[in-house]
């Protein structure tokens, strides 16, 4: 009933983040009934279940990725409904528990009606080619959808908790500030792990690796490639990942030399401020693009080699990302509103603001362009 109570003063964003939620969350449930269905229709000793459920991996850790993201923009989106938990006597980790427990619930739903579907159709009412994905002949043990159906709202349900940071959920105290700028040291990993990886990559790929060593077969079809290039790959993905943020506060700290205009001022100054708080999102949605790309451009060049569940799981992977940088770009308007207030009352034109946060998309864009492009492009060097 409380969260039914809480409903009743949903917005539209509140709306589409939960739904969005509930949505993804019935499609990971759906990966892993899946998996128990085929584990069931399957010969005893064939193997293939711990490979269905670790494909299950990547989908439910989006989920949990963008439930973090979106219980993280709570409190400052909705700061008049913080205040009255708190004016109702709960403490901050009372609305921690709340914020993960809504968003656990919608996760549950999600589940539950991909449970139905699931028992729906296996009540004789699916064909002979679904037949083998529901388990059709054989008994289902009640506890095992159960426990699978747990994992969905119990991994959104803990990584909205870790996500909601306690100072943030008090409404008028102020935040500690953070750096804006990123120490040496911390520039250092990625950027070794960047030229590692693309040292390792390219020894991987000499005339003469594919015969060092036995070749690592690659899933969804995508062929075989050796240890070395695999894994300078992914090293390379990481380093250019963690690289993200540095890029963003670098390239805004560039707009702001020789002389800037205001417009460059304020675009700058802005995009270097956020450059933390809007990095990580953007790394993620980066890498998954450039992961998906690769993988589309091997499946065209060789045709008969695509997979529809790769194919499904990457649109949910790339629809976790975007969710997640739409709800920090909100976070991040939301925590500014002050900010362009005060210049407006200043006498700052509108077109200013807008064309400041042009200017911080098109830069944001480049940097994405950069790393993601790179990434894809080793990647497809390395299922070439």
């Amino acid at each position: 009933m409380f969260y039914l109570r809480l409903a009743r003063g949903y917005r539209a964003p509140d709306l589409g983040r939960w739904l969005l939620t509930a949505v993804t969350g019935a499609m990971v449930a759906a990966f892993l009934l899946r998996a128990l269905g085929r584990a069931m229709s399957d010969p005893l000793g064939s193997g293939g279940a711990v490979t269905r459920l670790l494909w299950c991996l990547p989908p439910l850790a989006a989920v949990a990725w963008f439930a973090a993201v979106a219980a993280r923009a709570v409190p400052g989106q909705r700061p008049e409904r913080i205040t009255g938990l708190i004016t109702a006597g709960a403490g901050p980790a009372r609305i921690r528990a709340l914020i993960a427990g809504e968003t656990a619930l919608a996760g549950a739903i999600g589940s539950a009606l991909t449970l139905l579907l699931f028992l729906i159709l296996r009540n004789d009412i699916a064909g002979a080619s679904l037949a083998p994905e529901l388990g059709m002949g054989v008994e289902l043990p009640p506890a095992a959808p159960v426990t699978l159906l747990v994992l969905v709202p119990l991994v959104a349900g803990l990584a909205a908790a870790a996500a909601v940071p306690v100072p943030d959920t008090l409404p008028g105290s102020s935040p500690r500030p953070g750096p804006r700028g990123y120490h040496p040291l911390r520039l250092a990993l990625p950027t070794g792990l960047t030229v590692t990886g693309i040292a390792l990559e390219l020894y991987g790929l000499r005339p003469g690796a594919a015969e060092d060593g036995r070749p690592v077969r690659l899933p969804a079809g995508l062929g075989t490639s050796n240890l070395a290039a695999l894994g300078g790959w992914a090293v390379t993905a990481l380093g250019l990942a963690l690289l993200t943020g540095p890029l963003l506060s670098w390239a805004g700290r560039l707009l702001v030399i020789a002389r800037p205009t205001p417009l460059r001022l304020l675009a700058g100054r802005g995009l270097t401020a956020e450059a933390r708080r809007l990095g990580p999102p953007l790394a993620v949605l980066a890498l998954t693009l450039a992961v998906v790309l690769t993988v589309v451009r091997y499946w065209v060049h060789a045709p008969g080699t695509a997979d529809i569940l790769p194919a499904v799981e990457a649109g949910l992977l790339v629809g976790c990302a975007v969710a997640a940088v739409l709800t920090r770009l909100a976070e991040i308007r939301t925590a500014r509103r002050e900010i362009t207030d005060t210049l407006l009352g200043l006498g700052a034109q509108p077109r200013l603001l807008y064309g400041a946060v042009a200017i911080r998309a098109l830069t944001a864009g480049t940097v994405l362009l950069l790393t993601g492009g790179l990434t894809a492009l080793l990647g497809a060097a390395v299922l070439a």
